[in-house]
């Protein structure tokens, strides 16, 4: 049984008979876990490994766990400052910030490995163009030189513990002010403004072996009349063709309201962004949509996909008792936690 095209969502603590039942569908290849699905570390640890041990290739599971006000699990886990944090210490001392990222990719990572999670969405490579609140203090940096360098530190940080990293969200989410979860944005500006700025760190990433994306729900209308996840201009012409990714595509979640211009039906999204180009579509939150979309997709197979986001299966293994016993643990969670409360206070490395 391959890698299916689906990632879904589960309701609870533990998997009942139903969740089981689903998750076996060949047209599923992923879970993304919520908060809801954290009760204690022992208990999302067995979680996850009852999820893995359902089918071979074991299914991917994946968390929204970037740092700051997006991070899932918080009791028993350390604190990952927001991006935003890393920038202004860039504003100070280049090298300690490159640094401290790739460090606190680090401790984001290998804290998920440690519970067997195989990758986190993260990092958000968005300008912080001081107009959406949704991204805010997610962006590193308004600058896209200064948002390149450090996502790659922190991509570094992931790599060195097990995870692959997924920029997000394609081609930039930060000029618009409307957040997609809730309305369809609409970015009217050039390609060539987009190109030069937003696309800068999704361009460098991609050279330094980035090995997924996710694109925004966001209409940028000079150059496509749909969704960036959901058209062929953005994720065949531009992000295969002309940047050369190779990597996996997943859709943002089609149960927001940016992605209802591709289809009253989920059924409708989920065609329109696999045939667009994107290798998973995520259903989050929505049992009944995610049926119908497993049910339509019938004899769907991409074997192409299913390579790519093999790929996304975290490396290595972690004992969670070694990690916090571990020197290099200790040392970078007091760094951060002081660098949370004060940025300006500086350190020897």
């Amino acid at each position: 049984m391959s890698l299916g095209p689906v990632m879904l969502d589960i309701a609870g603590t533990a998997l009942s008979e139903d969740d089981r039942e689903l998750l076996l569908h060949r047209h599923v290849g992923g879970v993304i876990l919520f908060s809801r699905n954290f009760e204690s570390i022992e208990q999302l640890h067995q979680l996850v490994r009852e999820i893995h041990a359902l089918r071979e290739p074991r299914l991917l599971v994946s968390v929204d766990h970037e740092g700051g006000r997006v991070q899932r699990f918080r009791d028993g886990f350390s604190h990952i400052p927001p991006a935003r944090l890393f920038g202004e210490i860039y504003e100070q001392d280049h090298h300690r910030a490159r640094v401290l990222t790739r460090q606190a990719g680090w401790l984001m990572a290998i804290e998920l490995r440690a519970m067997d999670i195989d990758f986190s969405f993260a990092p958000v490579l968005d300008l912080d163009y001081g107009v959406s609140d949704v991204i805010g203090n997610r962006a590193f940096h308004h600058k896209p030189e200064v948002v390149a360098e450090l996502a790659h530190a922190w991509m570094q940080g992931m790599a060195d513990a097990g995870m692959a990293a997924t920029g997000k969200h394609f081609p930039g989410h930060g000029a618009v002010e409307v957040d997609s979860h809730k309305a369809v944005p609409i970015d009217s500006r050039d390609y060539q403004d987009i190109y030069h700025h937003d696309i800068l760190p999704f361009r460098r990433m991609i050279g330094y072996g980035l090995t997924a994306i996710m694109p925004a729900h966001i209409i940028y209308d000079k150059v496509d009349r749909l969704p960036a996840g959901f058209s062929p201009v953005w994720l065949k012409q531009i992000l295969r063709e002309r940047l050369q990714f190779q990597g996996v595509i997943f859709s943002d979640d089609l149960d927001m309201e940016g992605a209802s211009v591709a289809g009253e039906r989920y059924s409708e999204r989920a065609r329109s962004a696999l045939q667009a180009g994107c290798d998973m579509v995520l259903v989050c939150n929505n049992r009944d949509a995610a049926i119908e979309v497993l049910e339509s997709l019938g004899d769907y197979e991409d074997p192409v996909a299913h390579l790519r986001l093999a790929r996304m299966h975290g490396k290595g293994e972690m004992d969670r008792q070694q990690l916090h016993a571990s020197g290099q643990w200790r040392q970078i969670t007091e760094q951060l936690d002081k660098y949370s409360a004060n940025p300006t206070l500086a350190f020897d490395f």
